[in-house]
């Protein structure tokens, strides 16, 4: 359960990097060529914060989507 957010699942995400040449049919050129598929993680912005959860304080592993939705009270 390492860089899980604990309210709504968001985890790491996986997928490509492309690299591309040439120059785009808009700029007037060929079109734009894979050249290369790399991959690569995507990783969520997970923040440790303590947390007020059903009266009691706990430290808990939460994305910034849910800090900022205001879904947990922060403890100061």
């Amino acid at each position: 359960m390492a860089r899980t957010c604990e309210i709504c699942g968001k985890k790491t995400a996986v997928g490509y990097k492309y690299e591309r040449r040439g120059l785009p049919k808009r700029k007037g050129g060929v079109g734009l060529k894979i050249t290369g598929k790399t991959k690569r993680k995507f990783k969520a912005n997970i923040q440790t914060i303590r947390a007020n959860i059903n009266g009691s304080i706990k430290r808990i592993k939460i994305c910034t989507r849910c800090i900022n939705a205001g879904k947990v009270v922060k403890v100061v």
